[in-house]
């Protein structure tokens, strides 16, 4: 039996227990079709594979790259890229993929139009900006630029609209409501524009979605990070479980801190420190993690708790393992090539991180 002790490291594990769980709550709260799980947070075909065995098929994608191995992996019966593309021959290869897989990009300005149209794209969306200082066109355009994409020729299937502004909140309250002023903005967008999607939301307010379906309007949530989480959102009390970790290997210690073989080069750090049970991170540099053990009370037995000592816990020694939880779980999986499917320390697969790159 291989265990996560005979891997090399640092390694991307990932607890089928805990991700077998993220998928089938979110498939009981958003099932089939009101869920369009964005691949980018994981970039694996075998796990958007898992996804479709809970009842979702239609899914939302980030690069050109995942576009192009979802349709190849025969994962394409409903592909959105939520991005504007502008490269005429990266657009030619998604057009080329047409006749085995729905393909449908976001566009937001009349060179987007152009661009699509020129390459030979079918069906489009018309991204709005509802808030986030991103990609969108103004609300107030959204019609126009309809009516143009039309003009040339483009099927346009609805609008999509990212609220990430409002994804992490310590207000639920003032989440809840900016998350349904923001859907008033896209909603009206769509009423100019035309079609039956109205595609947003993600993760971190994916419930306000499920309970407010008949007040947002919203046909579908593009929700990624819930299946495998982060410690972003690991904060706002989701009903999501810590499925992935970086298993990594401590090479040096010290009388207050150790060290191990996880750092900038394999962890996204855009979102903060990662953390590791029991232990306060110091930093992360290029190759390294810098963590010490925390102080824990501890007390002779029979004395009062008032005779408590403060106590730090024995460092780990050099060779032992440490599994690190990232900040930011979408550019951490782009940073390898595979995962490692675990059930405690027991190896159960291997699957390739095959999404990767542009």
């Amino acid at each position: 039996m291989t265990t996560v002790h005979d891997l090399p490291t640092p390694a991307v594990v990932v607890d089928i227990d805990a991700l077998e769980h993220n998928l089938a709550t979110m498939a009981a709260r958003l099932p089939g079709p009101l869920l369009r799980p964005h691949v980018k947070a994981h970039k694996s075909t075998a796990l958007a594979d898992l996804q479709r065995r809970y009842g979702h098929h239609h899914f939302t994608c980030a690069t050109v790259r995942e576009m192009v191995g979802m349709a190849h992996a025969g994962l394409g019966d409903d592909l959105l890229l939520a991005n504007e593309v502008v490269d005429l021959d990266r657009l030619r290869e998604l057009a080329s993929l047409q006749d085995r897989a729905m393909i449908t990009v976001a566009v937001d300005s009349d060179a987007t139009v152009d661009a699509a149209a020129r390459a030979g794209i079918r069906h489009v969306v018309i991204d709005v900006n509802i808030g986030l200082p991103r990609c969108g066109c103004a609300p107030s355009t959204a019609g126009r630029l309809a009516d143009a994409a039309r003009r040339r020729g483009l099927v346009v299937r609805g609008v999509m609209g990212y609220e990430g502004h409002l994804m992490v909140s310590d207000d639920r309250a003032a989440q809840r409501r900016e998350t349904l002023s923001a859907m008033q903005v896209l909603n009206k967008a769509a009423l100019d524009v035309g079609g039956d999607v109205i595609s947003a939301g993600g993760t971190g307010n994916h419930d306000v979605h499920a309970e407010h379906r008949a007040d947002t309007g919203v046909t579908e949530i593009q929700a990624g990070s819930y299946a495998l989480m982060d410690t972003y959102y690991g904060t706002l009390g989701l009903p999501f479980r810590q499925a992935v970790s970086l298993l990594g290997t401590v090479i040096s210690t010290q009388e207050k801190w150790a060290v191990a073989d996880v750092g900038l080069k394999s962890l996204g750090m855009d979102h903060g420190n990662p953390s590791i049970a029991g232990c306060k991170v110091w930093f992360c540099s290029d190759e390294h993690i810098t963590f010490a053990t925390e102080k824990v009370e501890s007390s002779a037995a029979g004395s009062s708790a008032a005779g408590a000592i403060t106590m730090r816990a024995a460092q780990p020694t050099v060779g032992s393992r440490v599994r690190v939880i990232p900040a930011h779980v979408d550019p951490t999986m782009a940073m390898h090539d595979h995962l490692w499917l675990v059930r405690g320390d027991e190896v159960l697969d291997r699957w390739l991180i095959d999404l990767r790159g542009w």
